[in-house]
């Protein structure tokens, strides 16, 4: 796992400390040795290295990496370029282009929104080829939630996206009246006739931080 080195390091440096993180350390090193994992072990904290602390003006927190060959590096609903976009994040592009316009693009490559402090973040960070949710229960839940807490201690507006109920259960972590929570169904197409689309979230996200004297997120993710 590539460590990380940006500010976020000493914030997170407690974890490291603990058991959970010692025993989740030696699983994924296994399962590195032993199976086909993804993302590739580098790009695990991509969320924190491209997105420090100090820029996190938005959280997107997904479930877990997408398990299909060269998807997953890093980045929640993020697939590297080449790969067309998956069906949640078809469905993100879609509720774009109805709430502020965005043309839909021919990639799922979302570093632009990192790079802009949108940490794409996933409650657990990596699995096995073919097969979701196989690394939940191991230990990455609590390192999540410890990134959550350090961001809900920010004395500064942040908005948290949470879609569908696992993201929102993380909201007992945010008891900050600085941030703005939104909630909605997940992206899925299982869920996001249920109230994703038209929740607006990214409009609301950007009338917010401007509200602050933040600027907004440029949402539209261009043609490769």
């Amino acid at each position: 796992m590539a460590a990380i080195s940006n500010d976020w390091k000493e914030k997170l440096m407690p974890e490291y400390k603990k058991e959970y993180y010692s025993e989740l350390y030696n699983f994924i090193k296994n399962e590195y040795a032993t199976k086909i994992i993804y993302p590739p072990a580098e790009d695990i904290f991509n969320a924190m290295h491209y997105t420090p602390l100090k820029n996190v003006k938005v959280v997107i927190l997904g479930q877990d990496p997408y398990h299909e060959p060269n998807q997953a590096h890093g980045l929640s609903f993020s697939v590297l370029p080449g790969n067309p976009a998956p069906p949640s994040l078809e469905n993100i592009y879609k509720e774009l282009k109805d709430d502020c316009g965005c043309f839909i693009p021919n990639n799922g490559y979302l570093k632009k929104w990192a790079d802009q402090g949108v940490l794409l973040l996933n409650t657990v960070l990596t699995v096995r080829a073919h097969q979701a949710n196989t690394h939940a229960g191991h230990g990455w839940e609590q390192f999540t939630d410890a990134i959550i807490k350090i961001i809900n201690e920010e004395k500064r507006p942040i908005v948290f996206m949470l879609w569908g109920s696992p993201a929102q259960k993380k909201s007992v972590l945010l008891n900050n009246p600085e941030h703005m929570i939104l909630k909605a169904p997940h992206p899925s197409p299982l869920s996001a006739y249920r109230g994703f689309f038209g929740c607006k979230h990214f409009s609301r996200a950007n009338e917010f931080l401007i509200s602050k004297g933040l600027n907004p997120i440029d949402w539209q993710i261009e043609n490769i």
